[in-house]
């Protein structure tokens, strides 16, 4: 009876240990990296209270014109470099003024944006980062150009994206995105993009298999939209279906 016992209990360690490394595994393939694009703007604050109460990782690419010129966008700056989950990145000093063909058609120009903002920031190579308007990939181990574009205008630009990433970036586009509207309202409620990542982690192809870089705005979670709401249901509905929140630091490989 004692050597049943034995056998039927070293049976049921090695399945709870088979399953924990089963959980573990989906969990490492079901791994969702929060960023935001584009503030500090109204709702950045929001932004960070959430991720603060929620303890998850998240990149924020800054613009650095909005650091200038945004009420208390300097103390929003330094909040968000003292939280340890958070990654401050570069997402350009102009934003392109909103004008990107024109914007990557002087590859110099679009250099010294990059550079000006890193000092607006106060980031020093190697700088996590995400072009204005471009979805667009160059880390040491991965490399993912914007199909949005035709391959005349990618003609004119790719010495643009090289040439940033040898001035000390490394650009992260994203996989899925949570839409705004013009005013900055998201389009999708909670439960509709929530559905839609599930599907994606079902039958998507990520840059990265099983990581998904989810392209947010600031503006998004503005108090008159229920920012603070709308992102911490996201978050904790997302935790409850099992996925793990990565940090943006550890989204590739540094050495190929």
């Amino acid at each position: 009876m004692k050597r049943l016992w034995n056998a039927l209990f070293g049976w049921m360690l090695a399945s709870a240990m088979l399953a924990a490394c089963a959980a573990g595994a989906s969990a490492a393939d079901r791994t969702i990296f929060l960023t935001f694009d584009d503030g500090p703007l109204p709702g950045t604050k929001n932004v960070l209270s959430v991720l603060s109460e929620e303890n998850v990782p998240a990149a924020l690419f800054m613009v650095g014109l909005h650091v200038e010129t945004i009420p208390n966008g300097r103390d929003l700056l330094a909040e968000a470099k003292s939280m340890p989950l958070v990654t401050v990145g570069n997402h350009s000093y102009s934003h392109a003024n909103n004008r990107y063909r024109r914007f990557y058609g002087n590859t110099q120009a679009v250099v010294a944006d990059m550079l000006h903002a890193n000092q607006v920031l106060g980031l020093t190579p190697i700088v996590h980062a995400r072009l204005p308007g471009r979805d667009v990939f160059r880390l040491p181990t991965v490399s993912r150009e914007d199909l949005s574009i035709n391959v005349a205008q990618w003609e004119r630009e790719w010495l643009d994206y090289e040439l940033v990433a040898e001035a000390g970036f490394y650009l992260y586009g994203w996989d899925f995105e949570w839409v705004h509207s013009d005013d900055g309202k998201p389009v999708q409620s909670v439960d509709r993009l929530v559905s839609e990542i599930d599907h994606l982690f079902q039958y998507g192809r990520f840059t990265q298999r099983g990581k998904m870089i989810l392209l947010m705005h600031d503006e998004m979670f503005q108090d008159q939209f229920d920012g603070q709401g709308k992102l911490q249901s996201l978050i904790q509905k997302l935790k409850q279906r099992g996925y793990a929140f990565g940090d943006i630091r550890s989204y590739a490989p540094s050495n190929p």
